[in-house]
């Protein structure tokens, strides 16, 4: 029986092309990020409309630059629970109080409604994740930064090459954070980026290049100066042109997953699912079910695999609060996440459209 998978990079001939070149090259990496990875940031800027990039080696290091780049010691940053614990970590790495609201049940992006109820006089950031490529509402997040004088910092690791309002994904936020983990829309063996948009982006891109090689400024030849904390974040050689690669099909790859995921909407019988969005990039598709477990093992049984994305940050022991966040903690025992990779074949689609609605 074949085995559907929940995740599956999409690659062809120019990966494994341009991977041998680097490998013939015997430069593959660089603290500075010179070469396939100045490129690939310099592309990747052009393709969100940006001021700037910066590129890292993951989601979880663009998250950690870019909080690094406020003074949030001891101070607020509002987020959902709902999210890959690599939100919440970044904040107390920089010493931060992570501060969870609830969620908007239709689009399970943070609800702009929970943020005004949750902002103090601590409040630095909002941090907004748009949760399966389904973009969060700037409109009134913006406005909520800017009357409050809040920072927008965006967490993207599942919406490369969404949109919001015809603007890319990466255009919109102060710093925009991205992940190219193998399982997401534009992948590598392992990346991510800081999209700037700030006035002063070009300051800001000179202290996060310096922060993401563990600091080190002002290099003269072998000589160099190291004037503030900094981290081994930076991309490699390999990753960058895979990312390049990637870059150049992510329309096309992402508008396959479109098609999945507009077939899993008009056609699943359940009525709690994810909405269609010809603007979202869909990393994956969501369901709601009561009996999860049960629900998961008939699809396993099929040879499709599921996800649960995710638990609630709030509930893990690091985390433990009295805080109560009742969309939250339902959609973590409900849902259920299905494939939308562009490698699933029209088969593999009604196959598990099938699966769902038998169990309805």
């Amino acid at each position: 029986m074949k085995k559907i998978k929940l995740f599956d990079p999409y690659t062809d001939k120019f990966e494994k092309i341009a991977i041998n070149r680097v490998l013939e090259s015997n430069f593959w990496a660089s603290g500075e990020g010179n070469g396939n990875v100045k490129k690939f940031e310099e592309k990747f800027s052009k393709y969100v409309n940006s001021k700037n990039s910066v590129a890292v080696n993951s989601g979880t290091a663009a998250l950690n630059l870019a909080l690094s780049m406020y003074d949030i010691k001891n101070k607020e940053v509002i987020l959902p629970s709902l999210s890959f614990v690599s939100t919440a970590n970044a904040i107390i790495e920089n010493q931060g109080i992570p501060k969870f609201v609830d969620i908007d049940e239709k689009t399970l992006c943070i609800d702009p409604k929970k943020i005004l109820e949750s902002i103090s006089n601590k409040t630095k950031i909002i941090l907004p994740v748009h949760f399966g490529g389904f973009s969060s509402d700037l409109t009134e997040i913006s406005k909520i930064c800017k009357k409050n004088k809040i920072h927008l910092i965006e967490d993207a690791a599942h919406a490369a090459g969404s949109s919001y309002k015809n603007k890319k994904i990466g255009s919109h936020g102060d710093l925009v954070c991205f992940s190219f983990h193998p399982v997401k829309n534009l992948a590598m063996p392992t990346g991510g980026l800081i999209s700037i948009n700030s006035k002063d982006h070009i300051k800001i891109s000179k202290i996060l290049k310096e922060k993401r090689w563990c600091g080190i400024t002002s290099r003269k030849g072998v000589d160099y100066d190291v004037k503030s904390i900094g981290w081994n974040y930076y991309m490699n050689e390999f990753s960058a042109v895979i990312g390049i690669e990637q870059l150049k099909k992510l329309d096309k790859t992402n508008l396959q997953r479109k098609k999945n995921a507009k077939k899993y909407f008009e056609q699943i019988s359940l009525d709690e699912k994810m909405p269609f969005d010809k603007e979202c990039s869909y990393h994956f598709y969501w369901v709601r079910v009561k009996n999860r477990e049960k629900f998961r093992e008939n699809l396993l049984k099929k040879g499709i695999e599921t996800g649960t994305h995710y638990k609630p940050i709030h509930n893990f022991s690091l985390y433990k609060s009295k805080i109560k966040l009742s969309i939250t903690e339902k959609i973590g025992k409900e849902i259920v996440t299905l494939p939308t990779h562009p490698n699933i074949t029209e088969k593999d689609l009604e196959k598990i459209i099938k699966t769902v609605n038998q169990f309805v």
